[in-house]
C-alpha cells in the first residue's frame, strides 16, 4: 500500500489540473461512447445488413483514417496561426457531431463511406489544436498529468461505447439504426460541453501568435529536442499495430463472434486505469522512463500473444498492451508540450500526430502481410522485435529529449498552481 503521503499528493494534483481539462476529458469521453457505439456495429452492419464487401469495409476505413491523418498536420498549425485553438477544436468536434445522424439515415455504402469522411475530418481538426491547449492550459509541474486526465476519461469513452452498443442492440432486437440514432446523443451533449465548459487561456490568442505555418523557419524553432520526440513516436508508431490484429487472435483462440468487443473493452479499461497515474509519475521524475517501461509492456504484450493458442494467454497480452498505451500516449503528449515553443504547439501535435499515423497504418499492412504469410506467431514476434528496436533507440536519444529550458520536466515547488499557460 503506497505511503498516505502520496495520496494527499494525488489529490493536490488533482485540485491542481483546472476546470478546463476536466472538461476536455468529459468532451473526449462523449464522443467516443458516440463513436464507438457506431463503429463497433458498422462493419458487421455494413456486411450483413447493406450487403457490402470486406473489400468495400476496407476501402471505408481506409479513406477515414487517411483522412484524419492528413487534416491533422493542417488543423494543429492553423490554431497556431490564427491563435484561437479552442475555436478550431470546436469546430473539429462540430464534424464529428454532425456527421452521427448521417449513419442512421445512410440508404447505402456511398453515404456510409461520406458519414465516415466527415467523422474523420472532424477527428484530424479536432486532435491537435485540442492538445496544444491542454499544453496550454496545464501547469507544467501537472502537465503529464493534465494529459493523463483526458487520456483517461477519453478511454472509458472508448470502451463504454461498445458496452452500450451491445446492450441497446439487446433491447432493441438488433435494430441498427435505433442504435445509431441514439449515439447521437451524447455527440451533441460533448458539444454543448465544449462550448460551455473549455475556457482558453486569456491572452493568448492576442499575443502568441504563429508566423504563417509550415516555414522553413516555423520548422527550425520547433528544435531538436521536438524532432527528436518525434522520430521515437514514429519509431513506437511502427512497433504498435492496428488493434483489429487483437481481434484475429482473440477469435483464433476461441473468442465468439459475439464477444468481439471484450478485446477493446479489456484493453481499454487497463488503459484507462493507468493512463492518469503514469502521467501523474512522468511529472514526479523523468518521462522517459515511464516510455522505456511502456516498451517493455509492449514486448511481453507481443510474446503473449505470439506464443499463446488460448483465451488466457491472450487475456495477457491485452492487460500488457493497455500498459504499454497507458504509460506511454499521454506521455508522448506532455514531451512535445516540453520541447516545442508555446506558439508553435498547434503545429508540433499536427506534424507529430500525422508521422505517427502513417507509421501506425504502414505497420499495420506489414503486420497483415506477416499474417497472411506466415501466421499470427510472425506477427506478433515481429512487433516484438521493433519494441526491441525502439527500446535501445530511446537509450540511445534519452538525453536529447529534455524540455527546452533544459531543466527537469518536474516544475519546481514555487511553481504557480493554476496558471493558464506553464
Amino acid at each position: 500500500m503506497p505511503p498516505k503521503t502520496d495520496v494527499k499528493l494525488d489529490s493536490a494534483t488533482l485540485r491542481l489540473i483546472p476546470r478546463s481539462i476536466w472538461s476536455l476529458g468529459f468532451v473526449s469521453l462523449l464522443m467516443d461512447v458516440s463513436s464507438e457505439m457506431i463503429h463497433a456495429l458498422l462493419p458487421v452492419y455494413l456486411v450483413s445488413v447493406m450487403g457490402t464487401s470486406n473489400l468495400t469495409v476496407g476501402m471505408i476505413e481506409g479513406v477515414g483514417e487517411a483522412t484524419a491523418n492528413i487534416t491533422k498536420i493542417f488543423s494543429g498549425a492553423i490554431s497556431d496561426w490564427i491563435g484561437r485553438r479552442k475555436l478550431v477544436a470546436a469546430t473539429g468536434y462540430g464534424f464529428a457531431a454532425l456527421s452521427k445522424p448521417l449513419f442512421a439515415l445512410a440508404p447505402n455504402p456511398g453515404w456510409i463511406m461520406a458519414a465516415r469522411f466527415i467523422d474523420r475530418t472532424g477527428k484530424g481538426v479536432r486532435d491537435a489544436p485540442r492538445d496544444a491547449l491542454i499544453a496550454d492550459l496545464t501547469p507544467e509541474r501537472v502537465r503529464g498529468a493534465g494529459f493523463g486526465l483526458r487520456q483517461a476519461l477519453d478511454t472509458v469513452g472508448g470502451f463504454v461505447g461498445p458496452l452500450l452498443g451491445v446492450l441497446f442492440m439487446w433491447a432493441t432486437s438488433d435494430r441498427y439504426t435505433v442504435v445509431f440514432w441514439i449515439a447521437v446523443i451524447p455527440a451533441f451533449l460533448c458539444m454543448a460541453v465544449m462550448i460551455f465548459g473549455v475556457q482558453e487561456p486569456q491572452g493568448v490568442g492576442k499575443t502568441r501568435k504563429a508566423p504563417a505555418p509550415f516555414g522553413r523557419a516555423t520548422l527550425v524553432r520547433l528544435g531538436s529536442a521536438y524532432w527528436m520526440i518525434v522520430v521515437v513516436g514514429t519509431v513506437f508508431a511502427l512497433a504498435q499495430f492496428s488493434a483489429a490484429f487483437l481481434i484475429l487472435k482473440a477469435r483464433a483462440a476461441g473468442l465468439p463472434v459475439a464477444l468481439a468487443p471484450l478485446v477493446y473493452i479489456t484493453m481499454n479499461v487497463v488503459f484507462a486505469l493507468g493512463a492518469y497515474p503514469a502521467g501523474v509519475l512522468s511529472d514526479r521524475g523523468d518521462r522517459a522512463q515511464l516510455l522505456t517501461w511502456g516498451l517493455i509492456f509492449l514486448m511481453l504484450a507481443d510474446f503473449a500473444l505470439a506464443l499463446s493458442s488460448n483465451l488466457i494467454g491472450v487475456a495477457i497480452g491485452l492487460v500488457l498492451w493497455g500498459l504499454y498505451l497507458a504509460f506511454t500516449q499521454g506521455v508522448l503528449s506532455a514531451m512535445i508540450a516540453d520541447s516545442a515553443p508555446g506558439e508553435l504547439r498547434g503545429t508540433a501535435y499536427g506534424v507529430f500526430n500525422f508521422a505517427t499515423g502513417v507509421a501506425l497504418l504502414a505497420a499495420s499492412a506489414v503486420a497483415g502481410a506477416l499474417w497472411d504469410a506466415y501466421g499470427s506467431t510472425a506477427t506478433f514476434l515481429a512487433g516484438a522485435g521493433f519494441a526491441f528496436l525502439s527500446l535501445v533507440g530511446l537509450a540511445i536519444v534519452r538525453g536529447r529529449i529534455r524540455p527546452r529550458d533544459g531543466k527537469s520536466s518536474v516544475a519546481p515547488e514555487s511553481a504557480a498552481p493554476g496558471t493558464g499557460t506553464p
